[in-house]
């Protein structure tokens, strides 16, 4: 279902106590001679979390089995704030409109995907983010602040469209900064709950998986 999607946010309260972060997957094959070869079977990485660990009360709990009933269990996705990492900068830095390349303009593209890149001086990986926080996108072109009614935001898909007469030129280079959410899915159709554990400090499993475009 490409419709199966809904743009609404586990709360927040929920989100920050969660755990989890990316995973990959990679075959090792041990050869004869002691070494090893290794081979990506996921070109991207993929989000996976377990939101049980935010539940702290009785009425957390209860939120998460209203959510889940709400989203038909793993029928519908939800936007999910990844604890750690949930905008262009480091957690500790203010969004900036120069904080993550999108793209360099042709004179004719006037759409650009919001990405972020992970990169250090070994390697580097480039993330599509379709998922931004309304609002919260600040555009720049050259390193000067794009003007709110010289383009549009898709929250829905993280795709930016500059206006007619607005289209970056040849050669400038298109930044952008924002907040942004993971889209995810319950990671199953059912829930336990079992209160005499959960008084006694068990909390339920929750698990959450990553849904790509």
């Amino acid at each position: 279902m490409a419709d199966a999607f809904h743009e609404i946010r586990l709360p927040l309260r929920l989100a920050l106590g969660a755990t989890g972060g990316p995973v990959r997957r990679t075959d090792i094959v041990n050869l004869s001679n002691g070494r090893e070869q290794r081979n990506q079977r996921w070109r991207d990485s993929r989000r996976s979390y377990d939101a049980g660990s935010g539940v702290k009360s009785l009425g957390d709990l209860y939120a998460v089995l209203e959510f889940f009933e709400a989203r038909a269990g793993r029928l519908y996705g939800f936007r999910f704030r990844d604890p750690v990492d949930w905008k262009s900068c480091a957690p500790g830095e203010p969004v900036s409109a120069t904080d993550q390349r999108i793209g360099t303009g042709d004179g004719e593209i006037a759409a650009f995907q919001l990405i972020k890149t992970y990169a250090d001086s070994g390697g580097s990986w480039v993330r599509r983010i379709v998922k931004p926080v309304a609002g919260t996108v600040a555009v720049s072109v050259n390193g000067v602040a794009a003007a709110d009614e010289t383009l549009s935001v898709d929250a829905a898909t993280g795709i930016i469209t500059f206006a007619a007469g607005h289209v970056p030129a040849v050669g400038d280079v298109v930044r952008a900064g924002y907040e942004f959410d993971v889209p995810v899915r319950f990671d199953t159709d059912r829930i336990d709950v079992n209160l005499a554990h959960f008084d006694a400090g068990r909390i339920p499993t929750i698990p959450l998986t990553e849904v790509l475009a």
